[in-house]
């Protein structure tokens, strides 16, 4: 029997069949069981995907400390990127040439960039992360704060598993469910996954091949432009309207290159391509101007300084210089941006979760807040800012 897609499914049940967030956990996961089975899985297959679930305090753990992800943009690439990753990520290149070849060819995706996600993620798949992989998916959709991400992923790792492509007790990953060597979650692998060494299985924890065109499959399917650029380094004039930069604003290469906006190295590209000038670390930083094909990694991960840093790093990995630090200003601790949060918050500015993280929304809150003060607009938080409000 085909089975329907299960948000389809879903939404045709009894309101009280489906699995609210929170409550007792066993209760939970029986409900989950009986939406399961009204969606059309057979009792028994559910049953034993279920069998023996339980609650891993370890992976709410690991979603409430991303301390890492704190970290200013320049520190945050020192602590992910070393010549000796950059050594390995070269060697892994001509190792699994023909499979980068491939990709190229068929998604026109540039090696670099997998690589620097393949390297990220699991250090080129030596460490792909020991959570069980259905214990962690049905921890964070019964956990309240972000079950509408985790609910469905519970559900696709069953369909796997009905498939014969997911083992319930013995999968493994990372904590957020993700799996494999470049960590994809079980509904990507669903829609996304490939079978590339011809082997008749998706194996995305033991074949590179697989894990590393299934992950192209994917980019392309996010919409990756084949054969246009992601990230760029340039230089920046001292006078330069910082109120246009930030990743909400976009202006043609030529208009960039009208307002002084000069390639570090080399020349900018079609001047016709749109990009948002980045400013990490204000406008005594790095700069960078970010093409369309840089909004594809916020579908890969939402952080802002993260994806910034995969997609240098894949630069890097093409023989790209290092970028220049400059001399930023001194920024924020995470608890005085935990503070700056709440203030912005209170002054009517959405800037997410109060979590000391400098995401897209805490700078577009700060960069606001700046141009109102007379500050310099570059959504770079300072104890001066912060003084100020």
């Amino acid at each position: 029997m085909r089975l329907m897609p299960f948000v389809l499914a879903a939404s045709l049940l009894p309101a009280a069949a489906t699995a609210q967030c929170g409550g007792g956990f066993q209760n939970f996961v029986k409900l989950m069981k009986d939406e399961a089975v009204q969606a059309g899985y057979d009792t028994s297959t559910v049953n034993a995907f279920f069998s023996g679930t339980r609650k891993d305090a370890r992976v709410l753990k690991a979603d409430r400390a991303q301390g890492v992800f704190q970290k200013p943009f320049i520190e945050f690439t020192r602590h992910l990127i070393s010549q000796n990753r950059i050594k390995r990520g070269r060697q892994m290149a001509q190792k699994h040439d023909a499979t980068f070849q491939r990709i190229e060819n068929t998604y026109g995706i540039d090696r670099g960039v997998l690589l620097a996600f393949w390297a990220f993620e699991t250090d080129y798949g030596g460490y792909q992360g020991d959570f069980n992989t259905r214990d962690a998916l049905v921890t964070l959709a019964h956990d309240c704060r972000r079950p509408e991400l985790f609910r469905p992923q519970v559900f696709s790792a069953l369909e796997l598993f009905s498939q014969g492509n997911f083992d319930p007790k013995r999968t493994t990953g990372a904590w957020a469910g993700e799996i494999g060597m470049v960590q994809m979650l079980p509904g990507d692998i669903l829609d996304h996954g490939v079978d590339a060494d011809g082997d008749g299985q998706v194996s995305l924890k033991t074949s590179a091949a697989d894990a590393l065109m299934s992950g192209a499959r994917m980019l392309s399917h996010l919409g990756w432009k084949p054969g246009q650029p992601w990230l760029q380094e340039v230089i920046i004039p001292q006078d330069l309207d910082l109120t246009l930069t930030g990743t909400g604003r976009k202006k043609s290469v030529a208009q960039w290159r009208g307002l002084g906006v000069s390639a570090r190295d080399g020349k900018l590209p079609d001047p016709s391509l749109r990009a948002s000038l980045l400013l990490p670390q204000g406008h005594k930083g790095p700069a960078f101007l970010a093409y369309p094909n840089f909004d594809v990694y916020f579908e890969w991960n939402q952080s802002f300084t993260y994806v910034l840093t995969a997609a240098y790093f894949a630069n890097r990995l093409k023989g790209a210089e290092a970028f220049s630090a400059g001399q930023p200003e001194r920024g924020l601790n995470g608890t005085q941006m935990k503070q700056l949060q709440q203030i912005l918050q209170a002054r009517g500015h959405n800037v997410g979760d109060i979590d000391g993280i400098l995401g897209a929304r805490t700078r577009i809150a700060v960069q606001k807040e700046q141009a109102r003060l007379g500050l310099p607009a570059d959504a770079w938080p300072t104890p001066a800012l912060l003084q100020k409000l």
